[in-house]
């Protein structure tokens, strides 16, 4: 699933956002599901950590299962939100879904 942002470059990216403080990762990825999706997430798996160095920033990726679609609301940062085929997604989306699909209990690490 991926979410258009009304802000910025006006692309499609994975729910998330940065860690507010005090916050873990599984605070934060609650936190910016409910904000973003206004529905609760069941987190599965931490399933890859990926450096990107153009942002010098970590990204934690986490297979969810989301219990309701008919349920999600954006919240004001976004427009619109679709299932993806994975051969239409960038390299770097490819690669980080493609380890989250085919995850075998070892969290990837990778850096771009």
């Amino acid at each position: 699933m991926l979410l258009k942002a009304n802000y910025g470059s006006l692309s499609w990216g994975l729910p998330g956002g940065a860690l507010e403080p005090g916050e873990t990762i599984h605070d934060a990825l609650l936190r910016e599901c409910q904000e973003e999706l206004n529905t609760a997430v069941m987190v599965d798996a931490l399933t890859g950590v990926y450096y990107h160095s153009a942002y010098n920033s970590q990204a934690f990726i986490f297979r969810c299962l989301l219990p309701d679609t008919s349920a999600i609301q954006l919240s004001h940062e976004h427009t619109e939100w679709q299932f993806w085929d994975i051969n239409k997604l960038s390299t770097v989306q490819q690669l980080r879904i493609s380890d989250c699909l085919n995850y075998s209990g070892v969290v990837v690490s990778r850096k771009f």
